[in-house]
This record gives structure tokens, sequence and C-alpha cells, in this order.
């Protein structure tokens, strides 16, 4: 079992930036890829970015390139969003995910095994 708790989230102006964390419970937290996913009111959850076991490959959203960023530090069991230029668009609850396939660059909520609890961003006009 993989426990995941994010944090970071919060109200923010357009054009601000804001980073979220997610921290993870396993000691095996390297040996999984990850995954931000965000969902609005009323629509469906939808990937923003992924990022594999070591770090070193990682994919966006159309939405998001450019402008968010996916890290991880395997030492803190830790992965990070670092999200600059935020518009209202990207009002959403932000969860985190691990996947068990570590090379793993998934898109897909059901590819994923474990969830956090969410977060919620807040981008004001």
């Amino acid at each position: 079992q993989v426990q995941l708790v994010e944090s970071g989230g919060g109200l923010v102006q357009a054009g601000g930036s804001l980073r979220l964390s997610c921290a993870a419970s396993a000691a095996t937290f390297s040996r999984y890829a990850m995954g931000w996913f965000r969902q609005a009111p009323g629509k469906e959850r939808e990937s923003v970015a992924a990022i594999n076991w070591s770090g070193f490959s990682t994919t966006y959203a159309d939405s998001a390139k450019g402008r968010f960023t996916i890290s991880r530090d395997n030492a803190k069991n830790t992965v990070y969003l670092q999200m600059n230029s935020l518009k209202p668009e990207d009002t959403a609850v932000y969860y985190c995910a691990a996947d068990r396939a570590s090379y793993g660059l998934h898109v897909w909520p059901y590819e994923y095994d474990y969830w956090g609890q969410g977060t919620q961003v807040t981008v004001s006009s």
C-alpha cells in the first residue's frame, strides 16, 4: 500500500504560481511512476503531468506544457508540480497518483494504482 498526501494548493491570482507537493508513505517510492491529475466541477479527471521512477522522463498535457513542471525527490519520497502563469481554467482539485509500472508515463486514471485525497487550486481572474 502507498499513502499519498498532497499539499500546496490554495487561492492565487491569474498569472501567479503555486507549487504542489505529494508525500508518499512507501519506502519503495522510487519504484513508482507518478502522475498529477486534476478535476474541475462537472468535468472528467484529466492528466496534467507524469514522471517515471527516475525523474528523467516526463510528459505533460498540452494545457500544462511550458507552464507546469513535474519533478521528484526520491530521497524525500516526494513528487512536485510547479505551476506558473496560472489561469482561471486551471482551477480544479489536483490529485497525485502512483503507478506500479515504474517506467510508465501513463495519462489515464485507470492506469494508476494509488491516489491522494486531492488539494484545491483556485485561480481568480
